[in-house]
Order: C-alpha cells, then sequence, then structure tokens
C-alpha cells in the first residue's frame, strides 16, 4: 500500500498543458509532446551522417556549396573540408593557428590557453567563385586570410592563398562573444565589439581586397546609438528596385535606454544602414548618418493589455521568397522572466519592419527626460533616407545631407512605433520545456493543400525540434511539434544549423562535431494509412504501401496528405468490412493485488482512450475515468488494488481528435484470493515471463488442483510477485521524472502568482 501511496502522486503531477499563475496570461499554454521522439541510438544511419569532429572542437560557423558538393567547418585552430553527403568520409583540413606571441600576450592578461588563447574560426563568407572570406578570433587578436577553393569540383585546392589582415572590426576577440558579419556587394558589414575586454561594440563596415568605401561605424560609447548590444543575425535586403536603396538589417538585443537608468530590461531590435551611407561631412565623419534602429516584440497577448513578452533574441532566419524585397523573417526569442523560463517563435513581414522605421521617432523630453513619441519638424531628406542621383539630384552622397539632417540623426536613431508579430502573437511557445530552443532553420515545403513553413530548431541539449504552424479555416492557429531528434550522444548546445534545400538535408554542429539528417523521417510515423495522415507532417504522405516523401501530383502519382486537420476518415477509407480489431491478450491477476496493462500511443497519436467491458453480463462497456485506486498513465492503466469486478475486456484506442484506433486489448481476469489451493509442484525458473494459462480451470491445475502437475502456488505467487516488482521498477522511474518536472514548476510558479 506504500507503494499505490506513492503512485497516487503522478496523478496529481500537472498535465502537459501548463497553466501560469501570474494572472497575465488569458489561456492555458497548449503544448503537445512530439509525434516522433527518436534518441541518439534511434537515429536511423540511412538518414543520419555524422562527423566527429577533428583535434579542434568549438565548431561555430558552417559553410555549405550546394553546387560544388562541398561544406566548410571552422573549428580552434583548423578550418575542414567535408562532403556534405558522406560526413563519415576522411576530410580534409587546414591548420590555422595564432601568432605565438599573441598567445603570450593572451596568456599573461589571465585568460584560459584551452578555451580562449587560440585561432577560434568565427567567420567564414562567400568572396567570389574561388575564394571564402575567413576570420579567426587570433588569440584576442583578431586576423583575417582568404581561403582559396579553385573552380575544380572534384578536388578543391583548399589553401590560404593570402597573407594576414587584421581583424579587427571583423570579428571578436573572444571566442564566445556573439557577433554578426555579412560579405555583399565586396564590402564586410559587421556587429562585434573592436577592444579586449569587449566594451566598445559597433556595427562597422570595414574594406576588403579590391573595397573603395571607407571605413565606417556606429559612434563610439553612446548608449543610445548601441547599449550592451549582443549581436544576432545580418542581412542585404533591398527595399526598393533601384539599387541606391538597398540596405543591411542587423538584429540584436541590447539593454532597453528608454526602459529608465536602474532598469535592467532587455530589447531585441532590427537595425539598418544605407549601403550608400559614406558618413558626414562636417559631423558624423566615418559614422553612420543613416543607422535607425526599432524594437522587436514578440509576446502573447494578456488582458488589460498586458503581455507576456520573450525579450530576447537568439536567432534569426530570414526566408527568402519570389519577392526578392519581402523576404519572411524568423526570429526565436526567450524571456528574461525569473518567474518561468520559455522559448518562443515569432514571425514578421519587411512591410511591417519598414512601417517602423517611416513612422514617427522616439524623442527624450521634459523635466524627467522621459522618452515620448517626436512630434516636431522632421528634417529633409527624412533621416535614414538613402541619398539617391535618380530620385534627389541634389543628395546624391550622404555628405551632401544638409546640417539639420545630420544633427537630427545624432539624437534620434530610435523609432518611436515597435514591430510586432504576424498574427500579433508567436507561432510556437515552449515554456517550462526541458530544454531552452537557440536556432532556427526554415523550409518552405510544397504540401497538398499549399506551402507550408516547417521549422527547425536547436536546442541548448542537442536536440533537434521540427515544427510546424497551421491556419485553420476559422483562422484559429494551432503548432505541432512533428519530430524532437536527440543528434548528439551527448548533451550539447547546438551551435550552428544550415539547411541545404537542393539536396534536402540539415547540418547541426555543436562541439561535439557535425551532423547531417535527412529532411524527413516518414518510415518511423507507422505502417498504414492513417498513422501516415495522423502525422501532419508536410514532408510525407501515404502512397498507397508506405509512408514516404511527399511529392506535388505533378511529379507523382496522387498522394494521400492532410496536413490542416490529420483526418484519416476523409483521406484513408477503410475496408468495406472494416478492419480487424487485435485478439484479447489474457492476463491474471490477483484479487488486492496490483496489475499494470501497458499501451503507449503510436508516433502520429495524441493520447490513449480506455474502455473496459465487464464480464458481468448486465454490464455495458464504458470508459475507464481515472480515480484513486486506477490510474491512466503515459505507459498504460494502472489498477492499484483488484477486486473480483475488475474482471472484464479492457480496450485500449490511440485517439487524435475524431479519430480512434484499437492499439490492444485484454482479457482480464481476478483471481479471489480464497480459490489458490495449497502448493506443490516442481521449481520453475522465476526470470521468465508465466504463460497465462488459457483458463480458470487451466490456472485452478497450475495451482495445485486435481491432476495439475504445475509450478505450485508459491512459485506461482513467486512469479507475479517478480513480474509486479519490474513493473513497480518502471512506474517508479516514471515518477522520479514527473517529480523532477513538478519540482520546476513549483519553482517557477510558487504558490499565488508573483509578489
Amino acid at each position: 500500500m506504500c507503494f499505490a501511496a506513492v503512485l497516487l502522486l503522478v496523478c496529481l503531477l500537472p498535465p502537459a498543458s501548463l497553466q501560469p499563475q501570474t494572472g497575465t496570461w488569458t489561456q492555458t499554454w497548449t503544448q503537445t509532446g512530439p509525434r516522433l521522439q527518436l534518441s541518439h541510438s534511434d537515429l536511423k544511419t540511412g538518414s543520419v551522417s555524422s562527423w566527429k569532429g577533428g583535434v579542434s572542437g568549438g565548431y561555430q560557423v558552417l559553410l555549405v556549396d550546394e553546387d560544388r558538393g562541398w561544406i566548410l567547418v571552422g573549428g580552434k585552430d583548423h578550418i575542414y573540408l567535408l562532403d556534405p553527403d558522406r560526413l563519415d568520409l576522411p576530410g580534409r583540413r587546414i591548420r590555422w593557428t595564432a601568432a605565438p606571441e599573441n598567445v603570450e600576450r593572451c596568456r599573461l592578461a589571465g585568460k584560459s590557453l584551452e578555451s580562449d588563447c587560440a585561432n577560434f574560426v568565427r567567420l567564414l563568407q562567400p568572396f567570389n567563385k574561388t575564394h571564402v572570406y575567413a576570420c579567426g578570433t587570433g588569440a584576442f587578436h583578431p586576423q583575417c586570410s582568404y581561403l582559396h577553393l579553385g573552380g575544380h569540383l572534384e578536388e578543391p585546392v583548399f589553401v590560404l592563398s593570402h597573407p594576414l589582415e587584421s581583424g579587427r572590426g571583423k570579428c571578436p576577440f573572444s571566442p564566445r562573444e556573439p557577433f554578426t558579419a555579412r560579405l555583399t556587394d565586396g564590402e564586410l558589414y559587421s556587429g562585434t565589439s573592436v577592444d579586449f575586454m569587449g566594451a566598445n561594440a559597433a556595427i562597422f563596415r570595414t574594406a576588403v581586397q579590391g573595397s573603395s568605401q571607407d571605413y565606417i561605424r556606429t559612434e563610439a560609447f553612446d548608449h543610445n546609438w548601441l547599449n550592451e548590444p549582443d549581436f544576432v543575425g545580418s542581412f542585404s535586403i533591398p527595399d526598393t528596385h533601384s539599387p541606391d536603396d538597398d540596405k543591411v538589417y542587423f538584429f540584436f538585443r541590447e539593454k532597453a535606454v528608454e526602459a529608465g537608468q536602474w532598469d535592467r530590461r532587455v530589447h531585441s531590435r532590427v537595425a539598418r544602414v544605407c549601403k550608400n551611407d559614406v558618413g558626414g561631412k562636417r559631423s558624423l565623419i566615418n559614422r553612420w548618418t543613416t543607422f535607425l534602429k526599432a524594437r522587436l516584440v514578440c509576446s502573447v497577448p494578456g488582458p488589460a493589455g498586458v503581455d507576456t513578452h520573450f525579450d530576447e533574441l537568439e536567432d534569426i532566419f530570414v526566408l527568402e521568397t519570389k519577392d526578392p524585397q519581402n523576404p519572411t523573417v524568423y526570429g526565436v526569442f526567450s524571456t528574461s522572466s525569473s518567474i518561468f523560463r520559455g522559448s518562443a517563435v515569432c514571425v514578421f513581414s519587411m512591410a511591417s519592419i519598414r512601417a517602423a522605421f517611416n513612422g514617427p521617432f522616439a524623442h527624450k523630453e521634459g523635466p524627467d527626460y522621459r522618452w515620448v513619441e517626436y512630434k516636431g519638424r522632421i528634417p529633409y531628406p527624412r533621416p535614414g533616407t538613402c541619398p539617391s542621383e535618380t530620385y534627389d539630384p541634389q543628395h546624391q552622397s550622404t555628405q551632401d545631407f544638409p546640417d539639420e539632417v545630420v544633427s537630427f540623426m545624432r539624437q534620434h536613431q530610435l523609432m518611436w512605433e515597435p514591430v510586432l508579430p504576424l498574427g500579433g502573437r508567436p507561432v510556437l511557445t515552449r515554456v517550462n520545456a526541458p530544454y531552452m530552443i537557440r536556432r532556427v532553420v526554415v523550409d518552405r515545403v510544397e504540401a497538398e493543400e499549399g506551402p507550408y513553413d516547417v521549422l527547425h530548431l536547436g536546442t541548448d541539449d542537442g536536440k533537434v525540434v521540427k515544427a510546424v504552424s497551421v491556419i485553420k479555416d476559422n483562422g484559429e492557429t494551432e503548432e505541432i511539434i512533428l519530430e524532437e531528434l536527440t543528434v548528439f550522444q551527448s548533451p550539447t548546445p547546438i551551435l550552428s544549423m544550415q539547411l541545404s534545400t537542393k539536396r534536402h538535408q540539415l547540418f547541426v554542429s555543436s562541439d561535439l562535431g557535425l551532423v547531417q539528417l535527412g529532411l524527413q523521417r516518414c518510415e518511423f510515423y507507422g505502417s498504414d494509412c492513417a498513422d501516415c495522415c495522423l502525422a501532419r507532417d508536410p514532408y510525407c504522405s501515404w502512397d498507397g504501401q508506405t509512408c514516404s516523401r511527399y511529392f506535388p501530383p505533378g511529379k507523382r502519382r496522387a498522394r494521400r496528405q492532410d496536413v490542416k486537420y490529420g483526418d484519416p476518415w476523409s483521406q484513408c477509407p477503410p475496408p468495406e468490412d472494416g478492419p480487424a480489431p487485435p485478439a484479447a491478450r489474457p492476463v491474471y491477476g490477483v484479487e488486492a493485488n496490483a496489475t499494470f496493462l501497458e499501451c503507449s500511443p503510436r508516433p502520429a497519436q495524441a493520447g490513449l482512450r480506455w474502455t473496459v467491458q465487464p464480464d458481468d453480463p448486465q454490464g455495458a462497456e464504458r470508459q475507464i475515468q481515472g480515480d484513486g485506486r486506477v490510474l491512466q498513465m503515459k505507459g498504460g492503466l494502472l489498477i492499484q488494488v483488484l477486486v473480483p469486478g475488475d474482471s472484464g475486456l479492457y480496450t485500449c484506442r490511440g485517439q487524435d481528435g475524431s479519430y480512434s484506433q484499437v492499439q490492444v486489448r485484454y482479457r482480464l481476469r481476478v483471481v479471489p484470493t480464497g480459490s489458490l489451493g495449497p502448493a506443490r509442484g516442481s521449481n520453475h525458473a522465476l526470470d521468465r515471463d508465466l504463460d497465462p494459462p488459457r483458463s480458470y480451470k487451466d490456472l485452478h491445475l497450475d495451482l495445485g488442483g486435481p491432476g495439475g502437475p504445475g509450478p505450485g502456488l508459491d512459485q506461482y505467487c513467486e512469479q507475479l510477485w517478480y513480474r509486479e516488482r519490474r513493473q513497480k521498477q518502471k512506474l517508479q522511474k516514471l515518477l522520479k521524472q514527473e517529480s523532477r518536472k513538478k519540482a520546476r514548476v513549483r519553482r517557477h510558479f510558487p504558490p499565488g502568482g508573483p509578489q
């Protein structure tokens, strides 16, 4: 009974859908588990290839060339060249170390020889068809060079071809500092720090070989420009068809200057600069004159306008579309709250980003210098506008801007209105999950109903989560976690992710190495049409025989797929005579003891439903509702104390929406205690399962009844005890996992809510 009392705690644990007690959320967090959950050992070698790393570690940067068929990996003191189709084959490497004197200075400054004082490669950007621009930390003395790969597809040259040049303003000093860089039109745009301590961070444009533009940056040590930023990503996005309007967008997080002097709140930002910005003539010399920034908001709306904010931008992905001026922007955000931990994915349009930059400016005024909307006169040309010889011949360069425009830009970098996500809320949230999302790449997949954006998310414990957000016909949005894959043998943060759409591959790196994943694992979803349809994976469909990769109807014969609703009734009509239910398995239990009926949902099913048909002829089939004596658990049904009335036919059905499918059936017989006769018989091994008798008469014979040569009462009860002990061990393991989950919930949601 003590064991039963302990098991009772399981039903008191919170469900997967958590409802925080903060008073700021309008609805329960609807979080379903993954349709497919595979451990590192479960992943098939056919869809996974891995490279366990060279001699360095710290594989933070990847560069994939889909056309020529190679992948570059930057690590500690090395650059590796690998075959993306066969990562297990031996690759090539270049040893690129820091100068010995820089290593010694780094050591004398108190840095670690192992984790700091080396050349950690942080930048690999294509320069032209034959060269890649590479930069490393150089033992806190950044250095850059050119990697020559040549034009030969089968055997690239792969050498460092140019003398080293300074990486200051191009690459961070520290191997752990967040930074971003983008090489475009022969210019390197970067967000990084330029000092040993990492205190002087800026957005730069620096010259590379053959560059005609001058060095330019944001103002140093001015918190209104940048306030302790952590850079996340940068992208070149045209605004119009005129190249004069081309801009580079930077995404980062920083301490919010508008939050107050003593408020350490963090805000996420998007900033932009014009490519043809050359700085001012008399003021802002070698400083951006077109730099503007706006807040990115990712939050869940709450009552009375109080939102739950995910403030800290972790990663950004720009999904290209047919219109190069209007890609879709995906961002991963985390919360800085002390009440709970969570991650969210929000989607932004370039139209809403441009609208914020074309809106009102933020301004400090009044006796307490509060931030308010600027309502004064805005000089011409509008600050932040790119100079254009075509549209404004009087201002062909930023050095032609009037002094009042440059003066205005000195004080007004921040826009008043934030950038809100599409739909006004995240497309995916993970709250109090065992992991935090750190990386995102997105693949636009053509499905039967149209295109879907499939999210591939990297976590801080070495998992890759595949998810999709579905908009129903009534306008409601549903998030579906398709897969949760443990891609590395040990828990380790995902450092980088690269998607190869041509090869249908995903590359994932960590300190442990590199893994290549196929984008779909349709064969894991099941062997029939219903399971394939219930998976709701845009990559997969039923072809009449197997669940396999979906191809548009023009390329292959018609497939059965329903991502929006996952309705097997409409996609998979059953045979005329209907599927035959599985045969009932006989199970015997002794009165007043416990028994456990195992049943786990298939990957494509959301939950389980149990029914029982009592042996009593007057009894009707009924659904089992969990109570103090009967517990419905993740792996099956636990009856803690058997009574004679529990005898009957138990049916476990996998349930997903309106569709249900019989998983397993049990014919349970409860043996009254008084029916067990005296023990006699021979000794049998106790470490094997006892085949259940076919009837009560057989049981009576096995227990030593007339003419029965069975193992005897002692042996039978011993085997029942052994089987029950194994079940208890399984349940205790599950209990420990749920107890840890309960402890996390109590820690983040104390009784009574936040004070």
